[in-house]
């Protein structure tokens, strides 16, 4: 894909990040210099651990690891020591690429995982992948289809992180799939990314969504609403891709307005549901429609989309991306098909779903039946085939008997004017089984209190669904990923 895009835009800019400004041509070279090296260093048929942070190096990186044959391991550079450890040992890569501020951490455990190599970047010595160099092709042979290309680790905020072992077949038809409901224009995308490149999300819908149209990315090494507004107007930038947290980090910022986002064109929201009222706000005031989409590492990751160009429902995460079955079934085993507008577990069948889990057969084997990826998302889909999004399964309270889906509580929660963000847990009971707690987030220059948000919830909640307690707190925890991180608060 890169190679095609070189060949066809060489001299078109590629890659902004920090003031330097790569052109197809030359990204391409960065890729070919470092693929080789990877190569001479044995890493065809191995795994190569990426922790760095958002720059260019993550990026050339990535598809260099990719086409040098062996299988890329994107890992969080804001990791602990411990938390490095533990998902080191269970990928053994043969090589480990880091940023200089993390060469003292990682390399005592590089010797204990086995790693051969590692490869310090932005160090004393001020090396770059993205030094000139002199234009060389590609390794040859590339991967095939059926190889692993990607080991990407997920779960770790629930218990020990999973790697999810991706095939390239999976992730190349995921491009293509995503493009037919959400497609980029080829004359041009200025593509920014303010996601980690080390997460799927951002991976699928900058780094290869650019590559893959011929457009520009625009990298951000480290958010602040202040940057992204500032990128926005300064670089004309036509695409966004974002998760929540981003959206009410910007709405709030005393900058947010209509005139940096003159140009853009598409919106793209995932990782985390996204209220109806901060979607309707944001496109409200920059004039860009906000398309949901739905997907997992297990994935590739794009199951769904609200498309591009045809019916959009707020709400829903939209219709499932093409050559894919989505099929709701019951939530206790699996085994029944439910009807329309029926809450159960998503369950999905396509080429872009993943090989397994690295090293975990029995934990596979429980997500993978019969051919079809159990996801543990509940959701439901009505009569025109839009998914909507309710819960995870685990994640379902039982409230004296009765299901509650904190995702619909966080939605109303979110209605109130004065919310800008909430998130809802549940902690045991003797009586009732969970007590709902709520806990929100004031929008700037706004006032709230507890009993606003009863008199809120017990007008458009049925009594059982009604929060026992609320606490407003100065912002919610977030994962490394920017989602709502439940864990901390329960």
């Amino acid at each position: 894909m890169l190679r095609e895009t070189a060949a066809r835009w060489p001299a078109r800019e590629a890659l902004v990040c920090d003031g330097e400004r790569l052109t197809y041509a030359e990204y391409l070279a960065a890729v070919a210099s470092f693929a080789h090296e990877l190569v001479a260093l044995g890493a065809r048929g191995d795994r190569v651990a990426l922790v760095l942070g958002n720059g260019p190096d993550i990026c050339i990186g990535t598809f260099a690891v990719h086409a040098a044959g062996a299988q890329v391991v994107p890992l969080n550079p804001l990791y602990t020591g411990r938390e490095l450890g533990v998902i080191l040992d269970d990928a053994e890569p043969r090589i480990i690429v880091c940023d200089a501020t993390l060469a003292a951490t990682l390399g005592p455990l590089a010797a204990r995982c086995g790693a051969r190599h590692l490869i310090v970047l932005g160090d004393e010595r001020g090396r770059r992948l993205t030094e000139p160099r002199s234009v060389i092709a590609l390794p040859d042979p590339l991967p095939s289809p059926d190889d692993l290309g990607t080991l990407q680790y997920t779960g770790g905020t629930t218990g020990v992180p999973k790697g999810v072992d991706c095939r390239h077949s999976a992730i190349a038809v995921n491009v293509a799939q995503r493009d037919a409901l959400v497609p980029a224009e080829r004359d041009g995308e200025r593509i920014l990314c303010v996601m980690p490149l080390y997460h799927t999300y951002a991976v699928a819908m900058c780094l290869h969504n650019a590559a893959n149209c011929g457009g520009t990315l625009f990298v951000l090494p480290r958010f602040t609403p202040a940057a992204v507004l500032d990128l926005m107007q300064r670089e004309r930038i036509t695409v966004l891709a974002g998760g929540p947290s981003l959206f009410v980090a910007l709405t709030n910022d005393a900058g947010f307005g209509p005139e940096p986002f003159r140009t853009l064109r598409t919106t793209y929201s995932g990782s985390a549901p996204l209220p109806e009222a901060m979607l309707r706000r944001f496109e409200a005031a920059t004039g860009a429609p906000v398309l949901e989409g739905y997907g997992q590492s297990e994935s590739g990751p794009v199951l769904t989309f609200n498309p591009r160009h045809g019916v959009r429902k707020p709400q829903s995460v939209g219709i499932a991306v093409p050559e894919t079955a989505l099929e709701i079934v019951d939530a206790r085993d699996g085994s029944r098909v439910l009807g329309r507008e029926t809450i159960g577990e998503i369950r999905v069948r396509g080429p872009q779903i993943m090989a397994g889990y690295r090293k975990r057969p029995a934990e596979t084997a429980e997500a993978l039946r019969d051919g079809w990826l159990y996801t543990g998302d509940l959701g439901e889909l009505d009569g025109d085939g839009y998914l909507y999004i309710r819960d995870r399964k685990k994640a379902m309270l039982l409230v004296s008997g009765f299901n509650v889906y904190p995702r619909e509580l966080e939605e109303v929660l979110c209605q109130h004017a004065a919310v800008a963000e909430a998130a809802v847990i549940g902690v045991p009971d003797e009586r009732s089984g969970s007590r709902i707690k709520a806990y929100v987030t004031v929008r700037a220059g706004a006032e709230l209190d507890a009993d606003a948000l009863a008199q809120h919830c017990r007008a458009n909640l049925a009594p059982y669904k009604v929060p026992r307690e609320f606490l407003i707190l100065d912002r919610l925890p977030k994962t490394a990923v920017g989602k709502i991180d439940k864990k901390q608060l329960q």
